[in-house]
């Protein structure tokens, strides 16, 4: 079994949305009601040949990493094979756009409404990383978030994104 470095990510991104519910919720067209989702349904954006497409996988926090990477693997053949169905592009409580294997090194991704944030994910690299003493190699992953301020501050954005990169940081809190 492949595992792809989204199927982590989905994780993290579905433990912070259990911590900050507010990320996980919608806001209605006139910005006027906001919905808590009770769910968590991660859409992961995948470039086909006839655009970008967003398949949404439900209930990420109740799913293992090997059953994310499943599921991943067929709806993203499903994706680029154009025979993705209505519904499993429906319910998203949030988003992941990944451009990393298209080399770049940082973007800023636009908010999918009515979903209120999303996350980017860039291309990896070795980077130093001082640790106190000397500089030591680290794989660094560059990602931002992006949310709809009516609804979530800075404060918490720059929380949010702590949850992640602390999840990040060590995998094997996500595969226990």
């Amino acid at each position: 079994m492949k595992f792809t470095p989204v199927v982590f990510i989905m994780k993290a991104v579905a433990a912070a949305l259990e911590q900050m519910p507010r990320f996980n919720s919608s806001l209605s067209e006139d910005g006027q009601k906001l919905t808590l989702k009770k769910y968590i349904n991660i859409g992961v954006a995948v470039d086909t040949p006839n655009g970008l497409v967003v398949p949404v996988f439900k209930d990420v926090n109740k799913k293992s990493i090997t059953e994310l990477s499943r599921e991943l693997t067929t709806i993203s053949k499903k994706a680029r094979d154009g025979k993705l169905t209505a519904g499993e592009m429906q319910g998203g409580c949030f988003t992941i756009s990944s451009i990393g294997g298209l080399g770049t090194t940082h973007f800023a991704p636009i908010v999918n409404a009515p979903e209120v944030a999303i996350l980017g994910v860039s291309k990896s690299a070795m980077e130093p990383v001082w640790n106190g003493k000397e500089f030591v190699p680290r794989l660094m992953m560059p990602i931002s978030l992006s949310f709809d301020h009516r609804v979530i501050d800075g404060a918490d954005g720059a929380r949010f994104i702590t949850i992640i990169n602390n999840m990040l940081s060590d995998i094997r809190r996500l595969v226990m």
